[in-house]
């Protein structure tokens, strides 16, 4: 089932979560995967709406997403919050984005503390640079690509598939006794 969603209008996150519930009657996973990042620039020149925008997006809505789903979750399940390296690691050209990935970091081990209890597990992917349609500015550029690739221990960028199996390995049972995570995923440029 394919619904369209903005994830920073309230509303229509609920419409979604209601229609899940109503076709699955529960919900056992979730991931929340959304995220923009309209400004490139040092933070002293983001204008307020370009922040607010990114927060909104990328942690305010994760918030919301939490408190529709985490209630109805059963003993097992798995909510599952997509980071960014750009959340460990300081950059000069998009730093928003990464405060608000850092946030979204600490608001993982926040909702793992409360719903442990519950046995409901809350973790992160933390991924480095993916092709993605999201990051297509950064790895069809050729220069920059080739910069990544080359400071990347893999040497290689990421693939979807990359951060995907670790989607279905947090909301598996092999993980059970796995919360409040951040698993970073990005060909080991965080280690150097």
């Amino acid at each position: 089932m394919a619904l369209p969603c903005n994830v920073s209008r309230k509303e229509e996150l609920q419409a979604l979560v209601d229609a899940t519930a109503r076709k699955w009657g529960t919900i056992d996973i979730v991931v929340a995967n959304a995220a923009s990042n309209p400004y490139y620039g040092p933070l002293t020149g983001i204008s307020d709406d370009a922040f607010d925008k990114i927060v909104n997006n990328n942690l305010k809505s994760v918030l919301w997403l939490a408190a529709m789903t985490l209630p109805q979750m059963k003993a097992g399940g798995s909510f599952i919050v997509v980071g960014s390296i750009g959340g460990i690691l300081a950059n000069t050209v998009i730093g928003a984005y990464g405060i608000s990935k850092a946030a979204d970091h600490h608001l993982v081990r926040n909702l793992a503390a409360e719903w442990g209890p519950k046995n409901i597990r809350v973790n992160a992917i933390a991924p480095g640079l993916i092709k993605t349609e999201f990051a297509r500015a950064l790895w069809e550029d050729e220069k920059r690509a080739a910069e990544r690739v080359s400071n990347t221990p893999l040497r290689r960028l990421g693939e979807p598939r990359d951060i995907g199996g670790i989607a279905v390995f947090l909301a598996s049972d092999a993980v059970a006794f796995i919360t409040g995570q951040c698993i970073v995923a990005d060909g080991g440029v965080t280690i150097l």
